[in-house]
């Protein structure tokens, strides 16, 4: 029996990079945490422990603020990939890099009606997120891209039921025609071509669209939302293959107001946090192309 090294990377998890352009009076802030893997021929520095073919993880963290200088942030999508394509200039011996951001977002504050030029109060809504993965050299060198938000916490307080589902001698939920729906959600989208895309653009357009297929759609399930969105942001985005989501489902239960006297019109809930059901799905053109290494490794669901 032999004993062999299986699948590994390494990198530098969780950069705080800040990025604050002052090249006019109107300040422009991007605020990121920055991950770093490199994938490649490691086995000795596990087995003997020779590093030999190591770029440090101090140096992949110093990288990440010079391109931050150096390279800009436009958008995070673009930072990344001119980051996973540097580190296998940098490392030879790497034959993939992934890279891994996380955006928050700030508003500028407001001051007699106008927006402060260099002054931001943290949004408490979704972050912004991408996950570029780079693989070989020169004209064979291959980069997928996935763009995506998380923690979007959304509600509606009515258009929602849930009804004719299976049931056993265990099943004690109730069928509803009206009732909260609310989830905090995940959603990754993977572009099948990324020449001319405006990253920021679409990002906005595809928060927007998912907004509002949340709140106009009369939704028999979460499941059926889901859909719904995804069917949305494909239509409106030809340059995307495939969007995925996951979704808790953040329960609003009537709470008993009878003990007191009190009728409960659906009017006061309680919102419970765990346990959850958990929703996840994935949207697809039938004609999209292999996502190839877009995926691995990137947060997993559906």
């Amino acid at each position: 029996m032999a004993i062999v090294l299986g699948t590994n990377r390494y990198g530098k998890s969780e950069n705080r990079v800040v990025r604050i352009n002052k090249d006019t009076d109107r300040h422009e802030i991007r605020d990121m945490n920055v991950s770093t893997s490199l994938y490649g021929d490691f086995e000795e520095a596990h087995t003997s422990g020779d590093q030999a073919n190591i770029l440090p993880t101090d140096t992949q963290k110093n990288t990440s603020f010079v391109f931050a200088k150096t390279v800009g942030v436009s958008s995070i999508e673009e930072y990344a990939q001119a980051l996973g394509k540097h580190f296998l200039e940098a490392a030879p011996p790497a034959t993939r890099s992934q890279i891994r951001v996380q955006e928050y977002a700030w508003d500028r504050i407001v001051v007699d009606g106008q927006e402060h030029d260099h002054s931001w109060v943290r949004r408490g809504t979704e972050t912004r997120t991408a996950v570029v993965t780079v693989e070989g050299r020169g004209d064979d060198q291959q980069v997928w891209v996935l763009s995506g938000l998380e923690d979007l916490t959304v509600l509606k307080s009515s258009g929602s039921e849930f009804q004719g589902y299976l049931k056993d001698q265990y099943t004690t939920l109730k069928e509803t025609t009206d009732r909260v729906m609310a989830t905090s959600l995940t959603a990754r989208w993977r572009w099948s071509d990324t020449e001319g895309v405006d990253f920021n653009a679409v990002y906005d357009s595809v928060k927007a669209l998912c907004l509002a297929a949340f709140a106009r759609h009369y939704s028999k399930a979460l499941q059926n939302t889901l859909f719904v969105m995804g069917q949305d942001v494909l239509e409106a985005h030809p340059q995307i293959a495939e969007i995925r989501f996951s979704a808790p489902n953040k329960h609003h239960f009537d709470y008993d107001l009878g003990q007191f006297g009190l009728e409960n019109n659906n009017e006061v809930f309680i919102a419970a946090d765990r346990p959850y059901g958990l929703i996840e799905a994935t949207v697809t053109r039938d004609d999209a192309a292999e996502a190839g290494l877009a995926w691995q490794d990137a947060r997993s669901f559906v």
